[in-house]
């Protein structure tokens, strides 16, 4: 809609005796009011599609926090039910109890899990971050070249890279550490091909400004460019933990004291069937994690969805 401003002000901002007043002098045309694409029934179809596919999406949760919370013969009932009809806790305490008579304390597994998950998404977002912004605010030479390649490798599977990976590993002197999920993470290009593409509008005039202050390349990147691109490491960082939330580091961890929680997890529900409880659990433990950490940075991850920064 256009819109015309008096002054410093919009005209929708002006005392309405003013806004008639204008228009009687034709000094700002009227209005029309916006017709709809669509119809109420075209609406009323459209938002019951809407909440068929939520409702599609939200079962396989609900089921989840149900499962938690039956008990065996519930669980091995057919058809299955997918609302509890006797809720109860003893799944959490059977998990547990089966925690704490490991070899390896329920504790230092959680400890490792939240060094790799933290690390990884630390290091990916400042190197992704650092990486991007010549890339999207610099020209020199071979600049197209280098972003080829970024792109290329986000066309391949990570079984496909997973041999070669594991020989740098090994090669590096690094297997059986934390570094040997800490460093892939932090080369995951579809980090660096989001935060260039975040980081490409905001305007060259912005840090021009702030170079004629004196201000350093260090300092632009610290104090301009990575407060306006918020959204964009933040959603950045929601990916990345739950990838690396999810990974149980069978490839490269040998020891049993620095292997993340979730292969301890993974451990329990191959139990059997008299663990079905302790694995319903566990499955709930997985999914609540990555969900609560996302309710957190959801603004954000919408926020990336709907802008693309500052334009000039």
């Amino acid at each position: 809609m256009a819109e015309k401003r008096i002054g410093q002000m919009r005209f929708e901002e002006l005392p309405p005796s003013l806004q008639k007043k204008l228009r009687r002098q034709k000094i700002v045309p009227r209005l029309k009011p916006k017709k709809l694409n669509r119809s109420v029934a075209g609406n009323t179809l459209l938002f019951f599609i809407m909440g068929v596919c939520a409702v599609f999406m939200v079962l396989p949760l609900v089921m989840i926090v149900n499962n938690a919370l039956k008990p065996l013969d519930e669980l091995y009932q057919y058809p299955p039910k997918i609302w509890v009809r006797n809720p109860h806790l003893e799944n959490f305490s059977d998990l547990f109890t089966l925690m704490n008579d490991t070899w390896v304390p329920f504790s230092r597994y959680l400890m490792n899990t939240i060094i790799i998950t933290g690390a990884g998404i630390l290091g990916h977002v400042i190197i992704a971050s650092l990486a991007a912004y010549p890339l999207a605010k610099h020209k020199f030479p071979g600049k197209n070249i280098l972003f080829s390649m970024v792109v290329l490798s986000m066309m391949f599977s990570w079984t496909v890279t997973q041999i070669p990976q594991y020989a740098i590993i090994s090669w590096m002197g690094i297997n059986n550490t934390y570094l040997a999920l800490i460093l892939p993470a932090c080369a995951y290009g579809m980090g660096l091909y989001l935060m260039k593409q975040f980081m490409e509008p905001l305007p060259d005039s912005l840090m021009e400004s702030a170079r004629i202050e004196g201000c350093s390349e260090w300092g632009i990147f610290w104090k301009i460019v990575m407060p306006n691109v918020k959204p964009a490491w933040l959603t950045l960082a929601i990916f990345q933990f739950q990838s690396m939330w999810g990974n149980t580091g069978s490839l490269f961890l040998r020891d049993e004291q620095l292997k993340p929680m979730q292969f301890a997890l993974q451990q329990i529900t191959a139990g059997g069937a008299a663990r079905a409880g302790a694995a319903a659990a566990v499955t709930f433990i997985i999914a609540a994690v990555p969900i609560a950490f996302f309710l957190m940075c959801q603004s954000s991850v919408l926020e990336t969805m709907t802008t693309s920064g500052m334009k000039d």
